[in-house]
């Protein structure tokens, strides 16, 4: 669970990095959230052994985000050092080297625990995109619940930053909301069942979801009366409940062998 999340969690943020406007938000919120991401890129390379591959995918895996580990963690410090130097230009190149990176990574892995799952190869290719759209999706959803969550808290000291990039952040978190509870509802609808979990993993999950979802639009409304520390408490509870939602998921494909997402 410890190495699905950490590899989730670069990735989304790196993408919304990438995506979100970045001229109008000052270089230590960058600079902090690429040193992020070289703590993330340590706790991937110490855990790369602990992804669930119980079969022949097992060594590929590890070894695959072993080394990858590392050139996450070489240019997330490289953009780090070049955000402390306010170059803006080569942060946002390393900014999009990690998220090309990762999301490659992501898929990979994705791909190989889904050959990894079944013995048909016939049912492979019906298993693997649900699992990428499940894994890619969540990636997306950590990082930009985090990311805004984030930047809100950012807002306490930058305080003459204009208020647009916040909502900007806050509508790609609505977005990913989104997305991922449509690549849930395609994950589910193409096994044809989600096993026998109980009621409380699978309350919690779509909690993770929904609530989400809903504090999304809430957040952006309260932005609309400028109020950027009541926006940052909400956005603190929505990064909680996507926590536990995603931690919820992992725990009924483990425990009911659901191949849909890392």
């Amino acid at each position: 669970m410890i190495p699905e999340f950490a590899l989730q969690l670069i990735c989304g943020l790196s993408t919304v990095w990438c995506i979100a406007p970045r001229s109008q938000i000052t270089s230590g919120f960058f600079r902090i959230q690429m040193l992020i991401a070289l703590g993330l890129s340590v706790l991937l390379f110490l855990t790369s052994n602990q992804f669930p591959t119980p079969h022949v995918n097992e060594q590929a895996v590890s070894q695959l985000v072993a080394g990858t580990s590392i050139l996450f963690g070489l240019l997330a410090f490289s953009g780090s050092v070049a955000w402390t130097l306010e170059r803006r230009k080569g942060g946002t190149v390393f900014a999009y080297l990690l998220a090309t990176s990762s999301t490659v990574t992501l898929v990979t892995v994705a791909t190989l625990l889904s050959a990894n799952s079944t013995e048909s190869s016939a049912t492979v290719s019906t298993i693997t995109l649900p699992a990428i759209a499940e894994t890619v999706s969540a990636a997306w959803l950590i990082g930009s619940v985090t990311s805004a969550m984030l930047l809100g808290h950012w807002y306490l000291t930058a305080t003459g930053m204009p208020l647009k990039p916040f909502t900007q952040y806050n509508v790609i978190f609505l977005v990913a909301a989104t997305l991922r509870m449509g690549a849930t509802l395609f994950a589910y609808s193409s096994q044809g069942e989600v096993g026998e979990a109980s009621w409380g993993l699978l309350t919690l999950r779509w909690a993770g979801l929904i609530g989400p979802f809903i504090i999304a639009i809430l957040t952006i409304r309260i932005l609309r009366y400028r109020n950027t520390q009541s926006a940052t408490g909400v956005l603190y509870a929505a990064t909680t409940l996507v926590f536990m939602g995603e931690m919820a998921a992992n725990l009924i494909e483990q425990s009911y062998a659901i191949p849909t997402q890392l």
